[in-house]
Order: C-alpha cells, then structure tokens, then sequence
C-alpha cells in the first residue's frame, strides 16, 4: 500500500485512456464515497455529480473537446459532471459575512478526494474546466452552474507516469517571524 506522499507523487492527470477497459462498479463506487467524505464549509457539500457512462459519456466528450481542447478524452468510459449547488443556512451565512464563496473551494477539495482514490485504485483521472457549459446543461437537463468534469478510466499503454515539475518550496510558502 502506497503512503499518501506516493499516492501523491503518483496521481497525474491522465491524458490518453483505455476505451476497452471499463471502470468497475465498485471503483466507481468507491470514488464516488471518497468524494463524500470530502470536508466543506460547515459540512454544506455544494456539489452534485451526474455521472455519464456509454453513449452519454460520448456526447458529455463532445462537449469537453469544443475548441480543439481535450482531445484525448475521446473514449474515455466514465465523466463525473460536477454541478455547483446551494449552500445550507450556516455557510450562505459565512460566506455573506466573509464575502467568501467557498463552493469552489469544496468543489476542488471534493475533486481531490475522488481523482486521489481513483489513483488509489489504479484508475486515472482529469480534472477538467474546459467546456460548453450551455450545451452540457442542455444535454444533463440541468440549470445548474457545471464547475468541473472528471474524466475517469484506465490510462492506456501510451501514458506513462511523467515527471512532476513544480515550484520548489521557498517560491510556494513564507515563514515569517
């Protein structure tokens, strides 16, 4: 069992899937839960996911790839659309009095937890903001506000595990005093 510093270093978006292999139930399942249990402001969970598997994850694609972008989510199996929600009484209160609005927040708190069990369980995964936000509603018959998408499937041979680049420290944190 990898630590959570592997299970970190090992996650990546992933950029080409395996449309013969679908994901199982219980995967599923269980990033759905993982996503769950995601913490948010005063427990309002301001999210909804509206999974889209077959012939819907094909039309949900067509939507990702507006633009010439996402290419590579042609024949991925499964999209979690995520759709911003209201918040319960006490968050709508705090963010009022903070003139904070932490849904975005929670969504990307929630987002992490199911992209993080999906490498957990083999799975890869993407977190998305490049959309037709009109013509995904139009087609999930929502009026809600889409926030994100996940794809998720198995990677395919042709997308190793690439080296990570990132900031070093001292340019991320300060430690004054």
């Amino acid at each position: 069992m990898d630590s959570f510093a592997e299970l970190a270093a090992r996650r990546q978006s992933c950029r080409a899937y395996d449309p013969a292999r679908q994901v199982e139930p219980e995967k599923l399942e269980a990033c759905l839960q993982a996503a769950r249990l995601a913490p948010s402001a005063c427990n309002s969970q301001p999210w909804h996911i509206t999974l889209a598997q077959g012939s819907l994850a094909a039309q949900v694609g067509e939507c990702l790839r507006s633009m010439g972008m996402n290419k590579f989510t042609a024949g991925c199996p499964v999209f979690a659309v995520v759709t911003e929600e209201g918040y319960n009484p006490s968050a709508a209160a705090g963010a009022k009095l903070k003139d904070q609005d932490y849904r975005s927040v929670d969504i990307g708190i929630m987002a992490a937890h199911f992209t993080l069990q999906a490498a957990d369980l083999g799975l890869g995964s993407c977190i998305l903001g490049w959309f037709d936000e009109k013509k995904l509603q139009r087609l999930l018959h929502t009026d809600k506000r889409v926030r994100l998408v996940l794809a998720l499937g198995y990677p395919s041979e042709g997308d190793p595990l690439r080296p990570k680049t990132r900031k070093p420290l001292d340019e991320l944190v300060s430690r004054p005093g």
